[in-house]
């Protein structure tokens, strides 16, 4: 189980890090796109930075649940083996 969360964790820091990598390169390579100002008259770059604090909140959720999940189904089978004799 340790392993599976493990695993998840991962993957789900790896997709955040394609995110805010993203978000570093255009920075880098396109600065003057990160100072449009597509609404309300605030640039991007504050946009994408409110877009990675909510998406590190979204996957932080996600991986309490899909974790909660994997407890609850290893505490099923645990309390199965204990009631076979």
């Amino acid at each position: 189980m340790a392993a599976r969360n493990a695993r998840i964790g991962l993957i789900l820091f790896g997709i955040y890090l394609v995110i805010y990598g993203s978000f570093v390169l255009l920075n880098a390579l396109a600065p003057q796109l990160m100072e449009s100002t597509p609404f309300a008259g605030v640039n991007l770059a504050i946009l994408f930075g409110f877009g990675l604090i909510i998406a590190a909140f979204v996957l932080s959720l996600l991986y309490g649940w899909l974790c909660s999940a994997s407890e609850s189904v290893a505490a099923e089978q645990a309390t199965a083996q204990k009631e076979t004799p």
